[in-house]
């Protein structure tokens, strides 16, 4: 992953904040009390799509709007946390807010957003301090520190949220909808908070985008150059856990981490560039987001939650089959096209040796020659002798049984030629290899080799015209077709320069 550029003037930063801009501004259309987003008579799929597109209920139009913002955020701070490698810090502090969500609840005994967003930043700030300490004072690793306070700080949760359902509003409070999240029951309220929280997260994020990316590639260096890297970090932790606790009334202390991770690690395979990632990363974590609320209002009363971490899920798995170099298909065919080059290549490489074994006193190479020379059977000559002709690379004459070469097909068997038989050379003259030990390198190698590398071995070699066998190295005027230079001795190839 290269760094890239810092990015507030940027096209990111401009897009990103015009993508906010217009989801706020449609939040002004919303009204104060909402309906639950699956809360509809049977009706037909097609109709029910048609509310969707229309966005009439406003129940869906919170849990939209929820869902662009979650998804907006979490696939920004989920990006820094992939690069850093920090994934488990997302699903540690998602559990460890649990007990501040609910000590929020009983600041004041109903659900108040600011209240719980105070509690569940605090405790989940509490419980990576927790973990920096063990890992500090103690033996213990920091994925293990992580385990326990994860554990330790959701069983609390639990114990808590037990005791708020007993209470007589207990039933009523909806404080047990930060479990599992349901992105129907948001308020106008809580799409405020979010926004605001959201904006601010993007603000610093933009601002802080150079401190940020040289720590999280770099921490030595950016210490060097005098970035308060512990400062920074303990920054992070503070916006990481605000996007944490603004998702959880959507997709709940279990899903957030999966909103977190699944949008970067997509992000990841489709590009090379940190403000790239970032980007596509936003993006992702929108679609799913508003594919968790597109399929739990058409299937009526599913959870969106689930449902959104779902939509992330399946954009993964498209970009781990399809990404352009990360894809499982790209780089199958990629291997399955490199494959099929270097068997053509080592048939191009056979024929030329049949022709320079008799003096090239022919132009074709009859089948049976050529499945000899190669220990193959006749049968598997002539199939890769059908991929030569259909590469354009060779033409069969099947009433001789005989292959011929064409322009482009000579052009390449020389060139690979001459690649083996300089790296031979080179193996035996720089790195005093024995004649008998280079000719399996060579077959490596040879497919590979640049023609800017094979002419930086042609000059260290001081231009020389036969292998340390003996065999002639076929020059770049013999490949070209260019009018040969003649050396002193009679040698065909380039005169030494002066």
């Amino acid at each position: 992953m290269r760094c890239g550029k810092p990015i507030p003037d940027t096209m990111l930063g401009r897009s990103i904040i015009t993508i906010l801009a217009v989801a706020l501004n449609a939040l002004m259309m919303l009204q104060l009390h909402a309906e639950r987003i699956g809360q509809s008579v049977d009706i037909h799929p097609l109709d029910q799509l048609r509310r969707f597109v229309a966005l009439e209920d406003p129940a869906l139009r919170f849990a939209l709007a929820g869902g662009l913002i979650l998804g907006l955020l979490c696939g920004l701070m989920g990006s820094f946390l992939v690069v850093r490698k920090l994934s488990l810090v997302g699903d540690t502090i998602s559990h460890a807010v649990l007990p501040g969500v609910a000590a929020g609840f009983l600041w004041n005994m109903e659900k108040d957003p600011v209240a719980i967003l105070i509690g569940a930043t605090t405790a989940g700030l509490l419980g990576m301090v927790l973990v920096t300490q063990l890992t500090r004072r103690t033996r213990l690793k920091e994925d293990t520190a992580m385990g326990m306070v994860l554990a330790g700080f959701f069983g609390i949760g639990i114990c808590m949220m037990g005791m708020i359902q007993r209470l007589p509003t207990g039933s009523k409070s909806g404080i047990d909808k930060f479990l599992f999240g349901q992105a129907a029951s948001l308020g106008w309220g809580d799409i405020q908070l979010m926004s605001v929280v959201g904006l601010l997260v993007l603000i610093l994020i933009l601002t802080f985008y150079k401190e940020l990316l040289t720590t999280s590639f770099d921490p030595q260096f950016s210490g060097s150059i005098q970035i308060p890297v512990h400062t920074i970090e303990h920054g992070f932790m503070l916006l990481l856990a605000f996007a944490i606790v603004i998702s959880l009334e959507a997709v709940g202390v279990v899903l957030v981490s999966a909103m977190l991770i699944i949008p970067a690690a997509t992000a990841y395979l489709l590009c090379d560039r940190m403000h790239w990632m970032l980007f596509w990363a936003c993006l992702i974590g929108m679609i799913a987001g508003a594919g968790g609320a597109f399929f739990s209002f058409l299937g009526q009363k599913l959870p969106t939650g689930p449902f959104m971490v779902l939509s992330a899920s399946g954009l993964f798995a498209l970009a781990l089959a399809f990404a352009p170099r990360q894809g499982l298909v790209s780089r199958w065919w990629a291997r399955h096209a490199r494959s099929s080059r270097i068997r053509r290549e080592n048939a191009l490489k056979s024929i030329f040796h049949v022709l320079e074994k008799e003096h090239f006193a022919r132009e074709g190479v009859t089948l049976i020659d050529l499945a000899h020379s190669r220990s193959q059977t006749l049968h598997e000559t002539e199939k890769t002798c059908r991929e030569l002709t259909r590469a354009g690379l060779a033409s069969i004459a099947h009433e001789e049984k005989a292959v011929y070469l064409t322009p482009e097909g000579m052009r390449r068997a020389q060139t690979i030629v001459r690649n083996h038989r300089l790296w031979e050379r080179y193996l035996t003259d720089a790195a005093n290899y024995r004649p008998d030990h280079v000719h399996d390198d060579a077959e490596e190698i040879e497919h590979v080799l640049g023609e800017a590398t094979v002419r930086m071995l042609e000059r260290q070699l001081n231009f020389v015209d036969r292998d340390p066998h003996g065999k002639p190295i076929p020059s770049i005027q013999d490949i070209s077709g260019q009018p040969k230079n003649r050396n002193p001795d009679g040698m065909t190839g380039y005169h030494t320069p002066s």
